[in-house]
């Protein structure tokens, strides 16, 4: 196994039949034990704050959730069924997710909160919105009709096609079903 060194020269110095005036030669030396590879990689690997990263998320996450049961209860006070309410925060917060990520705010709360704002329905709205923005430039149909699920699609996909596989075991091993079909 080999390292990089990055050395710096300054002046004119002939380094291995080179002439170099400040620019960066990249020498190669033979790592003679795990230890020591060990120890090049943790200079060369930033610290993660993981702390302070868990507890972003929790908050973040948790926030999000409170938004949305927020919203249903004043659904719920209003007089909307639960079913209907239910609906509309969905809605609400799918809304809110890619609106929030076409002003590039939402991928800040991403950076800030990691997993935490990702969860399940306004990552997914994220995730749809994203790829039709960054591919808008080469068109409505190429562009964003051909690239905006390319991270939800499958998530779709296997969704989709697993729900119908389950319902049809149900239906199978579910006599009364059958009865009633």
């Amino acid at each position: 196994m080999y390292f990089v060194e990055n050395i710096i020269t300054s002046g004119n110095k002939n380094i291995c039949n080179f002439q170099l005036y400040k620019k960066e030669m990249i020498i190669l030396k033979p790592i003679q034990s795990k230890e020591e590879y060990q120890t090049y990689v943790d200079d060369k690997t930033p610290n993660s704050p993981i702390l302070k990263n868990c507890f972003n998320a929790f908050w973040v996450g948790g926030l999000i959730c409170a938004i949305g049961q927020i919203i249903f209860e004043m659904c719920k006070i209003r007089g909307i069924d639960e079913r209907n309410s239910y609906t509309i925060v969905s809605m609400l917060l799918v809304f809110a997710s890619a609106f929030l990520t076409g002003l590039n705010v939402f991928n800040k709360i991403g950076k800030f909160a990691g997993a935490g704002s990702l969860v399940p329905i306004t990552g997914f709205a994220n995730s749809i919105v994203s790829p039709a923005m960054e591919y808008k430039s080469e068109g409505y149909v190429m562009g964003v009709g051909a690239k905006m699920f390319t991270v939800a699609g499958p998530v779709l996909v296997y969704g989709i096609s697993s729900s119908i596989i389950i319902g049809i075991i149900y239906i199978i091993f579910n006599t009364q079903s059958l009865i009633l079909v």
